[in-house]
């Protein structure tokens, strides 16, 4: 399953992030466009790999297992690099830091529940905050390399996109912890009815004579 097209363009994803790491200390303009033409190539694989594996029927556990997780090693390496390197300007770095505390709750959170074999899916809400999400780094990788959009600079507009994207994140973020906490809840619930149920085997025994 691991050499299936959907698998190798996850695989690709993940693959394309150190080549993004490396744009960083590249001269600008060249190494805002050349990390944008990665991040973008990124951004496709994303949505073919899902779609592929849907036509292909060539769906598969480690599909879903490795899609997530590239998802979220992508942004948050490359918030750093915009962070460290001051393309994410001042206040900014809140909607930053929103964005990757609810990566780090969604992956515990699926982490927690995969043991219990319990999956939470995607929602379209999600799939909408991603798209915008990856977007907006886009315009902030360009940065000062970009053209104006009217009196707003391309730092401007991705600033303003992520102020959304981390709105919607804050959403997102919400339904996948309600989810996940209405199933712990039903677990333990499951915990205490059975060990009721041990209790109460054990004390008929104790109460039975013995023969």
């Amino acid at each position: 399953m691991l050499t299936n097209i959907p698998n190798l363009l996850t695989l690709s994803r993940i693959a394309s992030i150190p080549l993004l790491v490396a744009t960083f200390y590249l001269e600008s303009p060249l190494g805002n466009w050349l990390g944008l033409a990665i991040l973008t190539f990124a951004g496709i694989t994303d949505f073919f790999d899902g779609y592929l594996a849907r036509a292909m029927k060539q769906q598969s556990a480690l599909g879903k297992f490795l899609d997530p997780i590239a998802d979220k090693l992508l942004v948050s390496s490359l918030i750093l690099m915009l962070v460290a390197f001051d393309r994410i300007p001042g206040i900014a770095i809140l909607p930053a830091v929103v964005i990757l505390c609810r990566e780090l709750l969604v992956s515990g959170l699926r982490e927690f529940l995969a043991g219990a074999q319990v999956s939470v899916p995607v929602s379209r809400l999600a799939q909408y905050k991603t798209t915008l999400q990856m977007l907006m780094l886009g315009f902030l990788m360009v940065g000062a390399a970009g053209p104006m959009f009217g009196p707003l600079t391309t730092t401007d507009v991705g600033v303003a996109g992520l102020w959304v994207a981390a709105l919607l994140t804050l959403i997102t973020g919400y339904d996948y912890l309600r989810a996940g906490l209405r199933h712990v809840d039903d677990m333990d619930n499951q915990h205490i009815e059975a060990a009721g149920k041990v209790e109460s085997a054990t004390n008929t025994e104790e109460q039975q004579p013995a023969a």
